[in-house]
């Protein structure tokens, strides 16, 4: 081969290498154009999410707007009743004539039942001085009946004293006789002396208590004669007789002098016979202080006093003790000189006959409680 020809293919292959090069730019475009398309499609995407989002947003506003308008259409109803109610209520209103005639009548109305209250406390405090009245005779009554039956002092200045108050509490000056008799009559009793019945009675009770624990009279061997030192002279024979002696003189008691009384010997059924004769005399004298009876006190307590001489030993320290208390007591009174209210009972029966209703009362019923009173509470 020639040295011009051998350039040949060296110049082909200079010529043939700038073909590569055109085919890069085809192949850029290409994935170009791929991913533009993909941006494209990526956007188109998300426009159309964008738009459902919107379509779903104006959905839920306009459900919203119709709950709203619903609501409201409901309060237009509900206003629209009550303008409804409120016209009916304003059409039942009476006039202003209407209420002028019944401002009228109300007043009229308050003005009787002022004049209504008044009358009836008229009545009532006429009612309740009336009874109040009946019931101060009522006490004066009961105050005399627990002097006489019951010789109770102090009962008796209660009664009397509330009686003087309720007549204190009228105020009139009509009472002062009736008054100046309750005073007098207050002053008395005020002036005795009433005795302790309960305490009497209560020490008469200790001394029942006491006099069951009494001991008998029981006989003793008295040898003046030297009998039984006679007897113990003759040995073991004689000290068995003296013991016999000292064992009978328990149960057999010999008086030689005729000017003394012979007590009997008391044991057994005999000795719980004697007992109860005592307890019996004690109890009588405890109901004769109870209730004043100065003789049925007196006599019991005698009759005490001889059991206790008669059957027990006047030696024995309780004995001696129990006679003298029943001494002490048997000084003691029982029975008071009470005062008689005769004259101020009628002294307010008096002061009563001169107020008719007060009379009335007390004739009805004195003994009641003021039903006045009693309705005030």
């Amino acid at each position: 081969m020639s040295e011009a020809e051998s350039p040949k293919p060296e110049q082909h292959t200079l010529a043939a290498e700038p073909a590569a090069p055109a085919r890069a730019p085809s192949a850029s475009r290409g994935n170009g154009l791929a991913l533009f398309a993909l941006l494209l499609g990526a956007a188109g995407i998300a426009v159309g999410g964008w738009g459902l989002w919107q379509v779903r947003s104006l959905e839920a506003r306009d459900q919203q707007q119709l709950s709203m308008v619903e609501e409201a259409r409901g309060q237009t109803r509900a206003l629209a009743q009550r303008e409804q109610q409120l016209t009916e209520r304003l059409e039942a209103l009476p006039t202003a004539a209407e209420l002028d005639e019944r401002r009228r009548l109300l007043t009229d109305l308050q003005g009787d039942q002022q004049q209504l209250r008044q009358r009836l406390e008229t009545i009532l405090g006429a009612s309740r001085k009336d009874w109040r009245l009946a019931e101060a005779e009522h006490l004066l009554r009961l105050a005399s009946l627990r002097l006489s039956a019951l010789q109770d002092i102090h009962s008796a200045t209660a009664l009397v004293q509330a009686a003087d108050d309720i007549l204190r509490e009228q105020n009139d000056p009509s009472a002062y006789a009736a008054r100046e008799q309750l005073a007098k009559s207050l002053a008395a009793l005020r002036g005795t002396a009433q005795p302790d019945r309960t305490g009497l009675f209560l020490q008469l009770g200790a001394l029942r208590d006491q006099s069951a624990q009494l001991d008998p009279l029981v006989p003793a061997f008295e040898d003046k004669g030297g009998v039984l030192l006679d007897l113990a002279a003759d040995g073991d024979g004689g000290n068995a007789w003296a013991e016999w002696l000292e064992r009978l003189s328990h149960y057999f008691r010999i008086q030689l002098n005729a000017d003394q009384d012979i007590k009997p010997l008391l044991a057994g059924q005999q000795l719980s016979r004697v007992r109860l004769a005592l307890s019996l005399a004690l109890e009588q004298a405890q109901w004769g202080a109870l209730h004043g009876q100065t003789q049925v006190y007196q006599q019991s307590l005698r009759q005490a006093r001889e059991i206790l001489d008669s059957h027990f030993n006047g030696e024995n320290p309780d004995s001696r003790a129990l006679l003298a208390r029943l001494d002490e007591l048997a000084g003691q009174p029982v029975e008071v000189q009470t005062p008689d209210l005769a004259s101020a009972l009628s002294a307010l029966q008096a002061y009563l006959q001169r107020t008719p209703g007060a009379a009335a009362a007390a004739a009805e019923e004195p003994g009641t409680a003021d039903p006045a009173e009693e309705a005030g509470q």
